[in-house]
C-alpha cells in the first residue's frame, strides 16, 4: 500500500463533514500528537480509507462507504477541531 498525506482525502472529508477539513487540527488519542489533518498518513488501498497518526502510526479514522452511506470511525482521535 502506498501512503499518502491527508490532502488526498480532502474531497471525502468535505463530503462527510460538509466543510474543508484538511486544515482542521486533530489530536491522536494514543500519543497526544496534534497537527493538521493534511499531515496525517492515509491509505486508500484498503477496503475503505484508513488514516493514521504521523507520529505514532496509531489508527485515527476509518471511512467505508456501504450502500451509498459512509460509515465513519473516529475513535482514534482525542479531538478534531475545524478552523
Amino acid at each position: 500500500m502506498n501512503p499518502l498525506d491527508g490532502n488526498a482525502i480532502g474531497g471525502l472529508l468535505h463530503e462527510v463533514f460538509g466543510a474543508e477539513m484538511t486544515d482542521a487540527t486533530g489530536t491522536c488519542a494514543n500519543c497526544d500528537f496534534t497537527g493538521p489533518v493534511a499531515q496525517t498518513v492515509v491509505y486508500m488501498d484498503a477496503p475503505g480509507t484508513v488514516v493514521r497518526c504521523r507520529n505514532c502510526s496509531s489508527l485515527l479514522m476509518v471511512f467505508a462507504k456501504l450502500h451509498e452511506r459512509y460509515c465513519v470511525d473516529l475513535r482514534g482521535l482525542a479531538a478534531l477541531e475545524a478552523r
